[in-house]
C-alpha cells in the first residue's frame, strides 16, 4: 500500500511539514528530513525549488533562491534522496512545477521518484485534466499519487470532479492569498473549509497555506484530515537554525 494512502487510512490531526531542498545549505535535505521524521510529523513535502514559483510567497521564494545558488538540481536532489529510506518510513512527497519535471522528463523524472521511495507529487501548474489525459498511466506506473489542490475559488462542480479522480487527498488552499501570507483563519475560511466538510468528498482533505501555530493546526484538523506548514517552518529554520525543529514541531502540536 502507498505510504500515503496508509497514513490517510490510519492517522487523524496530521501534521505534514513542506521545506525547500538544499536549503538552508546544499546538504541540509537529509537531515532535514530525519528530524521531522524524528520529531514526530507524519508526512513530509520537499520542496523542488524553482526561479518562478507562481503560489509562494517570499519565505519560500527566498529559501528557492539560495537553495538553486547553493548549487541544487533535480539531479542532486534524487542523490540525497537514494538511501533516506533506511531511516525514514513516512510519506515523503515532492512538490514542485512542471517546468524543471519536463525538463528532466516527466517518466524519468516519475522512475527515479520510486527508485528513492517518493509516494506522491503535489505539481500545483498541472491541470487535472491534461494529468488524466496525458500522464496519470505514467504516475501509476511508478506507484505516484497526484494530490490535486482546490482554492476558494474553485467551482463546487469542479472540486466533484478533482474528487473523482483523487486517488491520494486533496490539498485544500485555505484562502485566495500566497503562501505565507495567513496569520489566522478568518470568517471566510472557515465557512470555506465547511462547506467542503459537507460536501462529503470521498477523498482526505488536508489544509494548507497560512497555518504557522498550534491554534491554526487546530482549526484546520477540525474541517479536514490536519494540515501542511511550510513558510513558518523555513522561518522557522531561518531564525533558529536546524538545531530548532524539534521545538518548533512540538510547539505546532502540543504548546503546553
Amino acid at each position: 500500500m502507498n505510504r500515503i494512502i496508509k497514513c490517510l487510512k490510519e492517522k487523524d490531526n496530521i501534521l505534514s511539514i513542506y521545506f525547500t531542498a538544499g536549503y538552508p545549505k546544499l546538504e541540509s535535505t537529509s537531515k532535514i528530513i530525519k528530524t521531522l521524521k524524528k520529531s514526530g510529523v507524519d508526512m513530509i513535502e520537499i520542496g523542488l525549488p524553482f526561479s518562478d514559483p507562481l503560489s509562494d510567497g517570499k519565505t519560500i521564494q527566498m529559501s528557492s533562491k539560495i537553495a538553486l545558488e547553493n548549487g541544487i538540481n533535480t539531479n542532486l536532489l534524487f542523490d540525497q534522496l537514494k538511501d533516506i529510506r533506511d531511516e525514514v518510513n513516512i510519506p515523503l512527497i515532492i512538490m514542485g512545477y512542471l517546468n524543471p519535471i519536463f525538463q528532466f522528463g516527466l517518466e524519468s523524472f516519475c522512475e527515479k521518484c520510486m527508485s528513492v521511495g517518493i509516494d506522491g507529487l503535489i505539481i500545483p501548474d498541472l491541470p487535472i485534466d491534461i494529468y488524466l489525459n496525458d500522464y496519470k498511466k505514467i504516475f501509476q506506473k511508478f506507484n505516484l499519487l497526484n494530490n490535486f489542490l482546490v482554492t476558494p475559488q474553485t467551482k463546487t462542480s469542479r472540486i466533484r470532479y478533482i474528487d473523482k479522480h483523487s486517488e491520494g487527498f486533496i490539498y485544500v488552499v485555505s484562502s485566495s492569498s500566497i503562501t505565507g501570507s495567513t496569520k489566522k483563519f478568518d470568517r471566510e475560511s472557515i465557512d470555506y473549509f465547511n462547506k467542503l466538510k459537507n460536501m462529503n468528498l470521498s477523498s482526505p482533505r488536508i489544509i494548507g497555506f497560512g497555518i504557522s501555530n498550534n491554534e491554526n493546526f487546530s482549526i484546520a484538523s477540525r474541517y479536514s484530515k490536519g494540515c501542511i506548514i511550510g513558510s513558518a517552518f523555513i522561518k522557522n529554520i531561518e531564525k533558529n537554525g536546524l538545531e530548532s525543529i524539534n521545538n518548533f514541531i512540538r510547539e505546532i502540536r502540543n504548546p503546553d
